[in-house]
């Protein structure tokens, strides 16, 4: 399991079953993640299709709860970098609905690798009126070495959304602009829009890029 998939998979952990209801408060990024963990380890802990890696019953969940905290647009276009200005509204809706399709395909491998990991989660450094900020927190892995893993959060008026993940110093958005750009060298947008649709139509879902894959 790399440390990118157990970011992943202790992002959707923190995230997958604290929805806020609509006319709740907004809850603070860290409490967000904080608030949800143990909530959602006993769903795991409870549940025999989870342990055993029922593929599509994690994905059905994934669909369900995990995509309200997470900020696909901005993901996508981040991992775009200065070839985003270069795509059509066309070719921008595609790549934003494949990314996402990617993202979640992941997240829900990785989820199914979830074994026994905790998490800490530090305070976040939050003044009135900020609408971006970075929730730090450190995963603890039996018999392994800490990760830290921070995620990039926005404030959006549907609360709180993810727009980047890190782990151990690693960019899940950056790590994914040097593929995207190389593609983009190589076959233009629609290249890479085409990769993303063949790569999710694959019967085998993506794999989540470790450290060594970010690097050139």
């Amino acid at each position: 399991m790399t440390r990118m998939s157990v970011a992943l998979s202790l992002t959707a952990l923190a995230l997958i079953a604290s929805a806020p209801a609509a006319a709740a408060p907004e809850t603070a990024p860290d409490a967000l993640v904080r608030t949800s963990i143990d909530e959602v380890l006993a769903i795991i802990k409870t549940d025999k299709d989870l342990q055993a890696g029922n593929q599509r019953k994690i994905l059905a969940l994934v669909e369900e709860k995990v995509l309200l905290h997470f900020d696909f647009a901005r993901m996508t276009r981040l991992a775009m970098g200065r070839n985003w200005s270069k795509a059509s509204d066309a070719q921008k809706k595609a790549l934003v609905d494949e990314f996402r399709t990617l993202l979640v395909r992941t997240y829900s491998t990785s989820l199914s690798q979830y074994r026994n990991q905790t998490i800490d989660v530090k305070a976040a450094k939050l003044a009135a009126g900020d609408q971006d900020t970075v929730v730090r927190t450190v995963v603890n892995q039996p018999g392994g070495q800490p990760i830290p893993i921070d995620y990039g959060m926005e404030r959006t008026e549907g609360g709180w959304k993810v727009y980047d993940v890190v782990v151990d110093g690693v960019s899940l958005v950056t790590t994914y602009r040097s593929s995207f750009h190389d593609q983009i060298q190589r076959s233009g947008v629609d290249g890479l829009v085409k990769t993303l649709a063949d790569r999710n139509r694959t019967s085998d879902a993506p794999k989540a890029p470790g450290k060594a894959d970010g690097k050139k």
